[in-house]
C-alpha cells in the first residue's frame, strides 16, 4: 500500500510545495487518478479504525494474561500478511493497468473493515 499511497501523493502534489493541483471530490470522482486517490483515502480511514480496534482489544487481552495478548499479536500479524497477499492477488486482475492500485486499495479497505468488526466482537467476548 505504501507504493500506492506514494504514487497517489505524487499525482496530487506538483509544483514547489503548492499543494494539491485539484480538489478531490470523492462523492463523484471523475478520473482514474481521482478514483485511486479516493480509494486510498478510504483505506487510510479503515486502517486507522483497525488500529483503534486492535489497540482496544490488545489492552483487554493483556489484562487477561500474556498468553492471550501474544496470541492476538500473532494472529494480527498473520492477518496482515493474509490481507496484503490476498489483495495483491486480487489486483493482478488489472496487472499493469491504471486500475490496479485502486483495486488493491479497495480490497484492503473491505478486508480491513471486516477485521475491525472481528476485533470488536472479540473485545466484547473477552
Amino acid at each position: 500500500m505504501k507504493r500506492v499511497t506514494a504514487a497517489v501523493l505524487g499525482l496530487c502534489l506538483m509544483g514547489a510545495g503548492a499543494g494539491p493541483v485539484w480538489a478531490l471530490d470523492c462523492q463523484a470522482p471523475q478520473t482514474q487518478a481521482d478514483m485511486t486517490a479516493c480509494a486510498g483515502q478510504d483505506y487510510e480511514a479503515a486502517d486507522a479504525d483497525l488500529n483503534a480496534a486492535y489497540a482496544e482489544t490488545r489492552t483487554r487481552a493483556k489484562s487477561r494474561g500474556a498468553a492471550q495478548a501474544e496470541a492476538l499479536l500473532e494472529a494480527q500479524r498473520a492477518w496482515i500478511a493474509y490481507r496484503d497477499a490476498a489483495c495483491m492477488a486480487e489486483g493482478l486482475e488489472y496487472d499493469g493497468g491504471s486500475m490496479q492500485p485502486m483495486a488493491v486499495a479497495m480490497c484492503k479497505t473491505e478486508l480491513t473493515k471486516r477485521r475491525s468488526e472481528d476485533l470488536r466482537r472479540l473485545y466484547n467476548a473477552m
